[in-house]
């Protein structure tokens, strides 16, 4: 016999656990999920996040420092022309540190082509590139003689592997994460805001105002005269 106020009072209380939802929902401000909406789509318009334009800068500054390295080491060597010669035209393998400049290209090209041109938003194209320079950079220093040649032969792979891992991991912990929560950031408001424009259909946003059309004032002021031009004259 007390099963049913039991199965009654359990109904009030799951309503009463949802109410704070509604009231959440109830709460939201129109106006500032509609300035949330338009912030997230002002970032959309510019086309590349923030935190995907400091990977490309650190992409960039990955080739030049590289680039930079290189070039020292063809100084020390004795000069720019002549060691430019041997270790281009007469390139080797195990003597050679053009082939490691070569990657860095290879990984500049394929990183802005894929993450700021193409926008991907995947991990594919960097463990690509990471794993080329990785197995490049290991065959290399067991099978030539880098390290018989100064410090160059220990400077040069060690930091363009340093570098290209680097870049997958703030691409993989930072800028795909941080991509992924705006954009359910994005959605979350979204919805709220198409939740409140239901819950309060008859709310005006700012600048709106209703006033009576105009033929409703004429009208009146034309029946009162009608009347008065009806009634007789004593």
């Amino acid at each position: 016999m007390n099963r049913v106020p039991g199965d009654a009072e359990n109904a009030h209380s799951s309503s009463v656990e949802s109410c704070p939802s509604l009231r959440d929902v109830h709460s939201i401000n129109p106006t500032q999920l509609m300035t949330r909406i338009e912030t997230y789509e002002g970032r959309e318009k510019k086309g590349i996040s923030d935190v995907r334009r400091t990977f490309c800068l650190f992409v960039t500054f990955d080739l030049l420092f590289i680039t930079l390295l290189w070039i020292i080491e063809l100084n020390v060597k004795g000069g720019i022309e002549t060691t430019l010669e041997k270790e281009v035209l007469q390139y080797d393998y195990s003597s050679s540190y053009f082939d490691i400049f070569l990657l860095a290209v290879f990984r500049f090209k394929v990183l802005i082509l894929a993450y700021a041109m193409c926008r991907l938003r995947h991990w594919w194209a960097i463990a690509f590139t990471t794993a080329v320079t990785s197995a490049f950079l290991l065959a290399k220093v067991i099978i030539s003689q880098l390290f018989s040649q100064g410090a160059f032969g220990y400077v040069l792979p060690i930091i363009s592997f340093i570098l290209a891992w680097i870049e997958t991991w703030f691409l993989d912990f930072k800028v795909l994460p941080q991509e992924a929560e705006e954009e359910n950031r994005f959605l979350i408001a979204q919805d709220a805001s198409e939740r409140a424009a239901l819950l309060h259909p008859g709310v005006f946003s700012d600048g709106q105002f209703y006033s009576p059309p105009e033929s409703v004032a004429g009208s009146d002021e034309e029946s009162e005269e009608k009347q008065d031009s009806e009634k007789p004259v004593v």
